[in-house]
């Protein structure tokens, strides 16, 4: 066989060489090797020997895809002949000596199947057994023998394979949403086809039908393409190479390509995912128990494993269902269960512009999850209902990047900049309009037009559908018209120049809000870009032309809140009265004012917030001004509490008598779930901002807790800070809370604020 190396080589470029499309080349490269195999089979004597030896073709080979370039993945498998190995050298030098790539084995069945049994990828490979050569009847006795051992054995085996297809994609990321895709080991690639294919023999799911198909016959036809024209093994895409390829398979450019890919991928990975989740069985609790159910928002359950609808949910009344599902299943990391996203699909009605306040507050919840956000994102898109909240997406969905620094397409970017940008909230007085900025600032990109003009004009009408006021809608309409700003201007223009300060300030109209939600989204922005983008240089750049905007502005993101009405004023009256804490409750559907007062020398910030999060209740927004608060908020899941239940743990709380620290945390241990990680706090002061004597301001920016509120101000008071207002705004899931405070004891000074900061910051971890 060595003599016709030369000649193998020859024959495989001249089919490299001519045009009859990938198929046509595979089946030819398949025809090529399998005739020059067999005639050096029937030359090294596999044919003829005795006991029996067979030539089996596994991997792309036995499957008939293979790919230029690709390994011959071979086993000679025979019955204790004793000549084997010198029938394995006579086969395999020759295939050395043409430099082709080989991946070969000499094993008798048992021990192929011992393999098998201990080494995943082998038998997933032996699954593609094929006879080449030599006695047929030993390469079926494998073939089935190692099917009839998936099926026996693969349930077992399940964790096994999706904690491999999981490592496998951590290593080689997505092709869905990625700028350089890789084709073979990326996440909706070729292999996880072959997992599909895998299951699908085990009888544990489906064949894959015919969208699955087509997918997986587009990533060969790139696959091959790529290799032809690059006359080496390669799987990952990048923009030259896909040029070339798009021309070859009759596409426009490398843009309608990519978004052809980044669809395959997604098919495939959906069906990865469901079929994982549908065949892994969860860990069940002790004693055989089902599965529990944890509340997590209203009408919403985390149920085993997986994000579910609560079994009184009623997605057809509930706009805002969806939102909250998505929410919870970003928040906690666990996937939305297949069943529940067909019942949204199917039922959940579309937001009417402009949105409640329930459903906007669940979008920013959803935005600020971090990491989670990507597949909850995902999960939705694929099931077309994010295109139901957000109909702008479709012009950015897989669009790849005109830019090579970046990594992923257009809408990837966007949820990837959301990601991002919620780890910075604690940094802007506005975390909201952070995070819808981050959304959005990119929305105006297909279409030819400027983007951030055209985006800006997108942003505002998506702001006004999503009910934010006139004023938060030109904010964010002019985060995306400006986004570029800081970036071009700290590293192409003077920063020095206070002419340079002077236009930044006077384009954004010398809003001091606006300059900071800038300086966030940008670093979101180059975050999510790629690797590189964002540096110390450019981070320095950014932050000494901004603080230069902020002294030119002597802007604050503070105001203090308006004093006492009358009926306001009468509930406190009342209060003293009684010598307890008085409570007046205001229905508005869901959502509830709760007006409370407290009589003299009674606290009123640590009881109040305590009984609210005891019954559920999430505080969208507080103000406290002398001995009485108003809050407004809505149950986290089920109905509004008791007003007399609530009046009673409101008294026992001011009395002392109601145990809310110990409560509040076995609350917390009851509904804990595995959540992303939280930003971490922080804490501004602001002097010189409040009426009142050796009086300051403290704000601050945290993610939102059960109890939050509660150990704030328990941590306040014992730390020698007395409260004199408070304001609290729960924005998502960030808060931003601004309390008016001075010493027990003492002035304002150095070791003071230290002390209370510590303690708050300590109780907001």
């Amino acid at each position: 066989m060595s003599t016709h190396g030369g000649e193998l080589v020859r024959a495989r470029e001249q089919l490299l060489t001519g045009r009859h499309g990938p198929a046509a080349l595979r089946a030819a490269l398949v025809d090529l090797y399998e005739f020059w195999l067999a005639k050096g089979a029937t030359a090294a004597g596999v044919d003829t020997a005795d006991p029996g030896v067979a030539l089996v073709a596994v991997g792309g080979l036995g499957r008939r895809e293979l790919v230029p370039f690709s390994d011959l993945d071979l086993v000679l498998v025979h019955n204790g002949n004793p000549r084997v190995g010198e029938l394995a050298d006579a086969l395999w030098y020759p295939l050395w000596d043409a430099k082709l790539g080989l991946d070969h084995s000499v094993r008798t069945p048992g021990e192929a199947l011992k393999v098998a049994s201990e080494d995943l990828r082998t038998q997933l490979g032996l699954l593609d057994a094929r006879h080449l050569a030599g006695d047929a009847e030993l390469t079926e006795r494998l073939a089935s023998a190692a099917r009839d051992q998936w099926r026996r054995t693969a349930r077992k085996r399940l964790d096994e394979l999706a904690d491999s297809v999981r490592t496998r994609w951590r290593r080689s990321g997505e092709i869905a949403q990625s700028a350089e895709p890789d084709l073979k080991h990326g996440r909706g690639g070729l292999r996880d086809f072959a997992v599909l294919e895998a299951l699908a023999l085990a009888q544990l799911t489906a064949r894959p039908g015919e969208e699955l198909l087509a997918a997986k016959a587009l990533l060969l036809d790139v696959r091959t393409e790529l290799r032809r024209e690059l006359r080496r093994e390669r799987d990952i895409l990048s923009a030259p190479e896909a040029e070339v390829v798009a021309s070859e398979l009759g596409l426009a450019d490398r843009f309608v390509l990519a978004r052809k890919l980044s669809g395959a991928g997604r098919t495939i990975s959906y069906a990865v995912d469901v079929a994982l989740r549908s065949t892994v069985e969860p860990s069940r609790p002790r004693f055989g128990r089902r599965p529990s159910r944890t509340p997590l928002a209203e009408g919403v359950v985390l149920h085993g494993d997986e994000v579910s609808l609560a079994r009184d949910a009623v997605p057809a009344k509930d706009p805002a269902l969806l939102l909250r599902v998505a929410a919870a299943s970003a928040r906690t990391g666990k996937p939305i269960a297949h069943g529940t996203l067909r019942t949204l699909a199917d039922s959940a009605p579309e937001l009417r512009a402009p949105w409640p306040d329930e459903a906007r507050n669940a979008l920013v919840e959803l935005l600020g999850a971090g990491e989670g956000l990507v597949d909850a994102v995902e999960a939705l898109d694929r099931t077309g209902l994010w295109a139901r909240l957000f109909p702008e997406w479709g012009a950015v969905r897989d669009l790849p990047p005109r830019s090579p620094v970046h990594q992923w397409t257009v809408d990837r970017h966007l949820v990837q900049a959301c990601v991002e940008a919620a780890r910075l909230t604690t940094t802007v007085a506005r975390p909201d309009l952070l995070l819808i900025g981050a959304l959005l600032h990119d929305i105006g990109k297909g279409r030819d037009a400027d983007h951030s003009e055209l985006g800006a004009d997108i942003a505002a009408q998506v702001a006004a559908r999503l009910g934010l006021p006139s004023v938060d809608v030109q904010t964010v309409a002019a985060m995306v018209r400006h986004h570029l700003l800081l970036p071009h201007t700290a590293t192409r223009r003077d920063i020095a120049d206070p002419a340079t300060v002077s236009r930044v300030v006077k384009t954004l109209d010398g809003d001091v809000v606006l300059l900071d939600l800038l300086h966030a989204l940008t670093r979101a922005d180059s975050l999510a870009t790629g690797p590189g983008v964002w540096t110390d240089w450019k981070a320095r750049l950014l932050a000494d032309l901004v603080a230069a905007g902020e002294e030119a502005l002597h802007g604050k993101g503070f105001t203090a809140p308006d004093p006492l009405d009358s009926s306001q004023r009468e509930l406190m009256a009342e209060a003293v009265r009684s010598g307890i804490g008085e409570v007046r409750i205001t229905a508005h559907g869901k959502v509830v004012t709760v007006t409370l007062a407290v009589p003299s020398r009674a606290e009123l910030l640590a009881p109040a917030a305590g009984v609210l999060a005891l019954n559920s209740l999430e505080v969208h927004a507080a103000v406290l001004r002398d001995r009485v608060g108003v809050f407004t908020a809505s149950p986290k899941f089920g109905s509004l509490p008791d007003s007399a239940l609530l009046r009673e743990q409101f008294s026992r709380a001011v009395a002392g008598t109601l145990p809310l620290t110990q409560r509040l945390a076995a609350k917390e241990r009851d509904y804990a779930t595995t959540a992303s990680a939280a930003v971490a706090p922080k804490v501004l002061w602001f002097d010189d901002e409040t009426s009142g004597p050796n009086t300051v301001v403290l704000e601050l920016r945290a993610t939102d807790r059960i109890g939050l509120l509660f150990r704030v101000a328990r941590a306040l008071s014992r730390s020698g800070a007395s409260v004199h207002w408070a304001k609290a705004t729960t924005l998502g899931g960030a808060v931003v809370d601004s309390f008016a405070v001075s010493p027990s004891t003492g002035r304002v000074d150095s070791p003071w604020r230290a002390t209370v900061e510590e303690a708050v910051l300590t109780a907001a971890s």
